[in-house]
C-alpha cells in the first residue's frame, strides 16, 4: 500500500492566496453589479517594458529558425543573462560573483520553497513574524516545523523573530540559535527594511553561530534610501552565510512569464561541501531551465532602453504606494512601507481581526487586501494592501476606504 508525505496534512487550510480567491469569488458571484478592486495579491498590471516585449518577439522568432533553434537551456541558465546579472546587479555594487554561482529559475517563490531541499530536516528554521507564507509552508511540507498550535498560529519548532511597530518591523535576533534563518528585504508584508549596519550584524551573528541566511531581496528594485542595501553581499562575510534569491517579477513584470534566479558562493560550505555544488546538483537533477526566449526578454531588462522602461515602471508602482500610504494616513489610519517596497502595511480599525477588516473592507468598500494574520501571529491586526494595480483603481480605492 502506497503512503503518503503526511507533512502535508499538517498544513492549515489552503495557500492564503487560494483563500482570499474563494472568498472575492463567492462576493462577486453573489454582487455581479459590484465593481471590486483588488489590491491584494501582489501581482503587476503593466504590461511587459517594450524592449522586453521587442527581445521576447525576436526570440520567439529564432525558435522558428533551424539554425538559432534553442533546445533545452544549459543547467544554470544561458551565459548571456548570468553575465548581465553578475554586472548590473553585483559588480555595479562592488560584488565580484562567478558566473557559475549564479543560477536561473523559474521564479523566487519556486526557489524560496526548494531551497530548503539542499538542508538536513533537522535544522531549525527561524522566521520574521509576520512572513512570506512561502517560507513556513514548504518548511512543513519537509518535515522540519513540528506541530501546528491553532490556539496560538505558530509552529512548535519554528522559531518566531516578531517584527513589530516598537523596533520598525525589523526583526530582533533570536534567543535559540537557528540553523537556517530566512530575511526579506525589503519586505514583505510589512514593506519595511533594514540598514547596511543592521543587515551586517545579521552577517556577523549568522557567520558566528555556523547558520545560513536564505535572504529574499525580490523588491530590491523598490529601495530609494541610501543606506538600504540592495544585496546582502555588500556586507562583509555575506558569501560564507548568505544564499540570495532574486526576481524577475516585480522588477520587470514577469509574474506571467516567470524568471528568476539564486545566488549561492563556492565560499558556503558545510565542513568541506560546498552548498553550491548540492544546488548544481539539485538543479540539474530537477529543473530544465527557464525557456530560452524568457532568458532573452530577461537580458533585455538590463538594455539601456530596458532599464529606462522598468525604471518608469517602477515609479508608476511607487506612485500608487505614495497615494496609498497618504490617503490611508489622512483618513487617521496608522500606516507604514510604502517607501522602499511597494507595499503599506497598516493597522486595522476598531480593534478589528485581519480577517474581520477583510470581510468589512470587501462588503463595505468592494476592495480586496491582505489579513496580516495570513503572515502569522504577529501579523494579526494588521492588513497588507499593494501598489501594484492601475493607478485609477488605486486612487478610486482609497477614495472609497477614507468613505467608510
Amino acid at each position: 500500500m502506497f503512503k503518503i508525505n503526511e507533512n502535508y496534512l499538517k498544513l492549515p487550510g489552503s495557500y492564503l492566496f487560494s483563500d482570499i480567491a474563494k472568498k472575492v469569488k463567492a462576493f462577486g458571484d453573489a454582487n455581479p453589479d459590484k465593481k471590486v478592486i483588488r489590491l491584494g495579491i501582489g501581482d503587476v498590471t503593466l504590461p511587459l517594458a517594450p524592449a522586453v516585449i521587442a527581445a521576447l518577439h525576436k526570440a520567439t522568432d529564432e525558435m522558428a529558425v533551424k539554425e538559432t533553434f534553442k533546445g533545452y537551456s544549459p543547467d544554470l541558465g544561458y551565459e548571456f543573462l548570468r553575465s548581465l546579472i553578475a554586472e548590473h546587479d553585483y559588480k555595479a555594487r562592488g560584488v565580484e560573483l562567478a558566473l557559475d554561482e549564479i543560477f536561473i529559475s523559474d521564479g523566487a517563490k519556486s526557489d524560496s520553497a526548494n531551497i530548503q531541499e539542499i538542508f538536513g530536516g533537522d535544522n531549525k528554521i527561524a522566521v520574521c513574524d509576520p512572513v512570506y507564507p512561502v517560507y513556513v509552508d514548504s518548511n512543513v511540507m519537509a518535515g522540519r516545523t513540528g506541530d501546528y498550535l491553532p490556539e496560538t498560529g505558530k509552529w512548535t519548532k519554528v522559531i518566531y523573530m516578531p517584527c513589530t511597530s516598537e523596533t520598525n518591523f525589523a526583526p530582533e535576533f533570536p534567543k535559540e540559535e537557528p540553523d537556517l534563518i530566512y530575511l526579506c528585504f525589503p519586505n514583505n508584508p510589512t514593506g519595511s527594511t533594514i540598514n547596511k549596519a543592521m543587515l551586517q550584524q545579521w552577517v556577523d551573528y549568522a557567520n558566528k553561530v555556523g547558520a545560513v541566511i536564505i535572504y529574499d531581496a525580490a523588491y530590491e528594485a523598490y529601495i530609494s534610501e541610501e543606506d538600504v542595501p540592495h544585496t546582502i553581499y555588500e556586507c562583509e562575510g555575506a558569501k560564507t552565510c548568505a544564499i540570495e534569491l532574486r526576481s524577475f517579477s516585480k522588477n520587470a513584470g514577469f509574474t506571467g512569464t516567470r524568471l528568476g534566479f539564486t545566488v549561492i558562493p563556492r565560499e558556503l560550505k558545510a565542513g568541506e561541501v560546498s552548498l553550491n555544488s548540492l544546488w548544481a546538483r539539485r538543479h540539474g537533477t530537477k529543473f530544465n531551465g527557464a525557456p530560452y526566449i524568457i532568458q532573452a526578454a530577461g537580458a533585455a531588462v538590463y538594455s539601456e532602453e530596458g532599464k529606462k522602461q522598468t525604471r518608469e515602471q517602477i515609479a508608476y508602482y511607487m506612485n500608487n504606494a505614495r497615494v496609498i500610504k497618504e490617503g490611508l494616513e489622512s483618513a487617521g489610519y496608522t500606516v507604514s512601507g510604502g517607501v522602499n517596497a511597494p507595499y503599506i502595511w497598516l493597522k486595522t480599525p476598531d480593534k478589528m481581526t485581519s480577517w474581520e477588516y477583510f470581510d468589512y473592507l470587501l462588503k463595505e468598500a468592494n476592495v480586496v487586501g491582505t489579513p496580516g494574520s495570513g503572515f502569522g501571529p504577529s501579523g494579526e491586526g494588521y492588513f497588507r494592501l499593494t501598489a501594484f494595480g492601475t493607478y485609477e483603481n488605486t486612487v478610486d480605492a482609497i477614495e472609497r476606504i477614507k468613505k467608510l
